[in-house]
């Protein structure tokens, strides 16, 4: 089963996705503005939300008569939780790179 860590990277994959969560840290957008910013149909939009809202990366919340979504920090940080584990093994590698490579000097 896919951590929640996962589900966001499996998310952000996808580079229609990656456009839309990455227009939204500047301000809120609904739909129809996420649409104009990255050149697909308003339909495709919600679908590619709903993956993302899946994910915890956007939230939603109603303003007048539109739904405007806005970054979900959670989800950015089950990605972060995620990814840390890897970083004591990614140091202890280019510490033993950095000595093999003083060694042979």
């Amino acid at each position: 089963m896919a951590t929640n860590g996962v589900r966001a990277l499996e998310a952000l994959a996808e580079p229609t996705r990656r456009a839309i969560f990455e227009a939204l840290p500047h301000a809120p957008k609904s739909v129809g503005e996420l649409a104009d910013l990255v050149g697909v149909s308003s339909s495709a939009v919600s679908q590619h939300l709903k993956v993302l809202r899946a994910a915890r990366l956007v939230m939603v919340r109603p303003e007048g008569t539109r739904r405007v979504y806005t970054l979900d920090p959670r989800g950015l940080g089950d990605a972060r939780d995620y990814l840390e584990q890897f970083w004591p093994s990614a140091l202890a590698a280019y510490a033993a790179a950095l000595s093999e490579a003083r060694a042979e000097r």
